[in-house]
């Protein structure tokens, strides 16, 4: 069973490599590449697997899940300029991409716990535009 829980945050970033050139970078990325940054308002869905506990009938209280948000999340991203002020993207480029990558190692170590376990992360840049993420597997040969 998943469940799963919304929240929403503003930041701005820039989406520049530092190794590239001012013309390949505006390639790769577009009006996305101004050095001046830009906004989005993020949205993300964040899913939890499990077996619901035989005694509350939860996989897990949603109030706690909630707060695990609000602490590795909002905190982190929420009006931030993510270039400057919320690693790794000071050395990271901060596609939507890695936006969903860096959220799941947020939150893995906090909500992994017993029979449940972080299933994704979905990252919304803009209402037709999102990434989901289930974490790293091994690629089978």
């Amino acid at each position: 069973m998943l469940i799963t829980r919304k929240l929403e945050f503003s930041a701005s970033h820039v989406c520049r490599n530092p190794e590239l050139s001012d013309e390949r970078n505006r390639e790769l990325y577009g009006a996305e590449a101004n050095p001046r940054g830009h906004g989005h308002n993020y949205l993300i869905e964040v899913s939890v697997a499990g077996s619901p506990d035989p005694v509350s009938g939860m996989v897990m209280d949603l109030k706690e899940l909630k707060e695990i948000l609000n602490q590795e999340v909002m905190e982190a991203y929420d009006h931030r300029f993510l270039n400057y002020e919320t690693p790794p993207f000071d050395r990271v480029v901060p596609t939507t991409e890695n936006i969903a990558r860096d959220i799941w190692l947020r939150l893995e170590p906090c909500l992994n716990s017993g029979a449940r376990r972080l299933h994704s992360v979905r990252v919304y840049e803009t209402p037709d535009l999102f990434v989901e993420y289930f974490g790293e597997s091994p690629c089978s040969a």
